[in-house]
């Protein structure tokens, strides 16, 4: 749906930047030159462990937190929360699930094998529920939500053991979550073997979304900038650490999503979150972060038209295009990589330099419709 800035006021330039970065980072890491050679940073853990990588997904479900306290606070003023505004929270939650959907199934919709989770599923879901805790509770009661999904996943990891496993097992063969995902979904899963967009993980995701929610509430608190920034790197530092600490008996694991990675990612997320705001009170934020901005207006369009070329280009069926030994058989994806990055470049920096061409198509696209003070909201 496509927005004026007048329609948008409520959303904050600091919050949108920090939107960008998360999107940028997403259209970045989903798009190197060659899966084989992806720049470090950009590469996720193997497993157990955390990149710069691992930290972006978490980011943008903090970030729709934070959203949904400026978002429906708007809404609701100082009263309380009308049917219309849970029917505009479940057709939200449709559209987004929806199009997670029918992406999933590009460019062949095979019922039979179709993936039912995914990135934009998970952001609808924890988009529903902490909305609707955000409407039913305040902050304490928030709060403790947060902590109790903590506790239970971990819990739920530590004391559940899948057929033919010890209790407490984290490896992808063995761990609970991926029993649970296998035994559901089936052909539908995601991974292999396990699906790191899984059922059971979406507990600790919407403990993140939560954590964003809780840094919405405190940065619509009473207070000055300055109360609310310490409050911010003072809450992010402690749980990184807290995290990094509890790392040692329950590993920072991504496709798990464990409780010690909810920490880690809230807390990162807290201090970048707390650094634009910083820039901004100081008006520091400039012509360096309008990509960001431009990016974080229409967020997750951005990221549904990234993975939608990508998608068309990579669909082997649909192109016979030579490879660079002359043989035909490269789809679209490959043939421009060979022949505008690779053929130059070493491996990791070429597969860098597509990525971040990719990432300029994308914000070209958008910097226009910018420009043209239009806004996709879905």
């Amino acid at each position: 749906m496509a927005t004026s800035p007048s329609d948008a006021s409520y959303r904050k330039a600091w919050l949108d930047e920090c939107r960008g970065v998360a999107v940028a980072g997403m259209i970045l890491v989903n798009n190197p030159g060659s899966w084989a050679d992806v720049y470090w940073p950009l590469a996720h853990a193997g497993w157990h462990g955390w990149t710069p990588a691992d930290l972006i997904f978490p980011l943008f479900l903090f970030i729709v937190g934070v959203s949904i306290v400026f978002a429906l606070s708007r809404r609701i003023g100082a009263g309380k929360p009308t049917l219309g505004v849970y029917v505009a929270v479940l057709r939200r939650t449709a559209i987004i699930f929806v199009l997670g959907a029918m992406l999933a199934g590009v460019p062949a919709f095979d019922v039979s094998t179709i993936r039912l989770t995914g990135v934009l599923q998970r952001i609808a879901i924890c988009y529903l529920f902490a909305s609707i805790i955000f409407l039913l509770t305040g902050w304490r009661g928030q709060t403790l939500t947060t902590l109790a999904l903590i506790a239970s996943y971990f819990g739920l990891m530590r004391f559940l053991s899948a057929p033919g496993h010890q209790a407490g097992c984290m490896s992808k063969d063995c761990s609970i979550t991926a029993y649970i995902d296998r035994a559901i979904l089936g052909r539908h899963i995601g991974g292999d073997g396990y699906d790191p967009e899984g059922l059971l993980s979406t507990i600790p995701a919407l403990a993140t979304t939560l954590c964003g929610v809780l840094a919405g509430q405190w940065l619509q608190s009473p207070g000055g900038a300055r109360k609310k920034l310490l409050g911010m790197f003072v809450a992010g530092l402690c749980a990184v650490t807290a995290a990094l600490i509890w790392n040692v008996w329950l590993p920072i694991n991504k496709p798990l999503w464990t409780s010690s990675y909810v920490l880690l990612t809230a807390g990162t997320a807290l201090l970048l979150l707390g650094l634009l705001y910083a820039l901004a009170e100081a008006k520091q934020l400039g012509w360096w972060t309008r990509p960001f901005q431009i990016l974080g207006a229409s967020a997750l369009a951005a990221f549904l038209l990234s993975e939608l070329i990508t998608r068309t280009m990579t669909a082997q069926a649909w192109w016979n295009l030579p490879n660079a030994d002359g043989r035909s058989g490269a789809h679209l994806q490959a043939f421009l990589y060979e022949r505008l990055f690779i053929s130059w470049a070493e491996p990791k920096l070429a597969s860098l330099l597509y990525a971040l061409a990719y990432l300029s198509i994308i914000l070209l696209v958008f910097g226009l419709l910018y420009r043209s003070r239009i806004r996709l909201r879905l």
